[in-house]
């Protein structure tokens, strides 16, 4: 039935805050898919994704140890990262493998299937207050995105359906991380998150050896490639970091319908790298999303400012 949770403590500047570091976040991340695709057309999704943990973990450990974070770890809470390394890893690997067949905006685009995937799960199991404002804002958006892509299951196949794999991973491991990020050092989860993820690819690599996999068998990186793999793993230590201090702001639900600018980012960056120009419907697609993103802003910083037992939004419980 219709009923009215209670709403996460979270003060306008908090939720301000979190809205601002994920916009930097999105603004940024699809530089990890650029470089995620150059590098594939010699070295295998799995070996980019371990590149992309191993350099991730080496750019925290240092702040971990001057934090001294070591000392919150726990056998529980490795548990609990090593599920998300493994959703996380599982989500890495199907992305990039389909960078190597898809344009990076029209890839992102089908992906943007994973907010609208957590906004119903922030719903569902960690109760945060949506409405149907919200929901709205994630359809439109949605259908801006779709503008973009321009979908064809003739031309890729199963490989379109990769990135809609690696969404429901990722909405799964933000939920993990919106739980965990109220108790633990962020730096602390993105080293973790990386030491695992690591962990599970060497695995995945050494029982690939020798089996010609385009996904799973390892080479050695040549040339430009070894900075490919160096740019997707910086990038991801920044973008991850801001994230988690994003998620720790704010509810999962607020912020998702702001990571359609991502596709924003991703089709500028694929038009100065790739010379892949957005056409007319493309463009569209980016106004749709930009308007949607820009009223869930102005709508999100009102709605923050209003007392507890405001009733227009309300969640749907069982």
């Amino acid at each position: 039935m219709n009923s009215t949770s209670a709403r996460p403590v979270s003060s306008a500047s908090d939720v301000t805050m979190g809205l601002a570091l994920m916009f930097i976040s999105v603004m940024f991340s699809p530089i990890i898919d650029i470089f995620a695709k150059l590098a594939i057309v010699t070295v295998p999704s799995a070996e980019i994704t371990a590149a992309r943990f191993a350099v991730q973990a080496l750019c925290m450990l240092p702040i971990v140890v001057l934090r001294r974070s070591f000392a919150d770890f726990s056998w529980r809470q490795s548990l609990f990262h090593a599920i998300r390394g493994a959703i996380i890893t599982i989500s890495m690997i199907s992305f990039v493998t389909t960078l190597k067949y898809m344009a990076v905006a029209d890839a992102i685009a089908i992906f943007f299937v994973e907010p609208i995937m957590l906004t119903i799960l922030g719903g569902i199991f960690l109760k945060e207050m949506i409405g149907w404002r919200r929901y709205t804002a994630c359809g439109v958006g949605f259908f801006g995105a779709m503008l973009i892509i321009q979908p064809s299951f003739e031309e890729v196949g199963y490989i379109a359906l990769l990135p809609v794999v690696s969404a429901f991973c990722i909405a799964i491991f933000a939920l993990m991380t919106r739980v965990l990020s109220h108790r633990e050092d962020p730096w602390s989860m993105q080293f973790q998150m990386g030491i695992w993820g690591l962990l599970f690819c060497i695995i995945l690599l050494y029982l690939s050896r020798g089996t010609g996999s385009d996904v799973f068998d390892p080479v050695m990186p040549e040339g430009r490639a070894w900075f490919y793999l160096a740019g997707v793993g910086a990038m991801a230590a920044i973008s991850g970091i801001l994230g988690v201090y994003a998620y720790r702001a704010a509810p999962a639900s607020t912020l998702a319908p702001l990571q359609y600018f991502e596709i924003v980012s991703a089709t500028i960056f694929a038009w100065l790298v790739f010379a892949d120009f957005p056409n007319a419907l493309k463009w569209l697609g980016i106004i749709i999303i930009m308007a949607s993103g820009f009223y869930i802003l102005w709508r999100e910083r009102r709605f923050a400012s209003k007392p507890v037992s405001d009733t227009s939004e309300a969640t749907w419980t069982p």
